[in-house]
């Protein structure tokens, strides 16, 4: 009876330290970070390679605010008006963790919107519903315990039809940043964001230029470009996303020293 409870006790204290002192990853952005690896004609083909693939320190916050075993697609319940595949979360958790097994679980909370329309930066303003969203995900995550260890941003593209939303580009970004770290109480909070590999405009350097000449303490940037795409000519494939998380762990470990 005694060594039953010492193994009820042992099991419990271990679920404590998952469910506990997760170290916090908020993703978002729109539909590249959302992930649209593997999808073609709006199916998924299911493929899921080894630098993505479910770990038991890896986790997942839901649209329901519960923490789930994380597996792709990451954003399944989140970005709901379209198919999601893989995208660069898995591979950043796995590739984090194998910088560093020490670290403990990490708490992945996919923001991310894309929709079948893209999200603008102007739709993630202070006050709006994507960063009200957010900013309500990234307040649960907290509960019960766990610190945001990094914001990873992916967005832009949709931002490169409109000569003035990407001229405002550098401006609007800077104001996000500043502003999730006010309302985060976190004034450096690391962020990783990415330069994006194509559009759905014609201002798609003009929004590069933006991404990559952003000057903010804390702030780095990985750039995306000549990734493969889709057949789409918008989306990373699923080699590509599977690269870029690797990429994104490795700045944030960078940006960390």
């Amino acid at each position: 009876m005694l060594a039953f409870l010492c193994l009820i006790l042992h099991l419990l204290t271990a679920y404590a330290s998952v469910s506990n002192g997760k170290h916090i990853i908020l993703l978002a952005g729109q539909s590249n970070m959302s992930g649209r690896g593997g999808v073609r004609n709006n199916t998924w083909d299911g493929v899921v390679p080894l630098q993505s693939q479910p770990h038991p320190s890896i986790l997942r916050l839901t649209a329901g605010l519960t923490w789930v075993k994380a597996r792709d697609p990451l954003h399944k319940d989140i970005d709901v008006n379209v198919t999601c595949g893989v995208g660069p979360g898995m591979s950043f958790a796995n590739r984090v963790l194998e910088i560093h097994p020490q670290l403990g679980p990490i708490g992945l909370v996919p923001c991310a919107i894309g929709g079948p329309l893209g999200t603008k930066i102007t739709q993630w303003k202070k006050g709006g519903f994507l960063y009200n969203q957010l900013l309500t995900r990234a307040t649960a995550a907290r509960t019960g315990g766990g610190s945001i260890l990094a914001v990873l941003w992916f967005q832009g593209e949709s931002d490169t039809v409109n000569e003035v939303d990407a001229n405002m580009y550098k401006r609007r970004l800077a104001n996000l940043f500043n502003n999730l770290r006010a309302d985060l109480g976190s004034p450096l909070l690391p962020i990783v964001q990415v330069a994006i590999a194509s559009g759905q405009g014609s201002f798609v350097e003009t929004v590069r230029k933006a991404q990559l000449e952003t000057k903010l303490r804390k702030v780095s940037c990985v750039d995306a470009k000549g990734l493969p795409l889709l057949a789409d000519n918008l989306h990373l494939s699923t080699p590509a996303q599977v690269r870029l998380g690797g990429m994104l762990a490795d700045a944030l470990f960078r940006l960390r020293k």
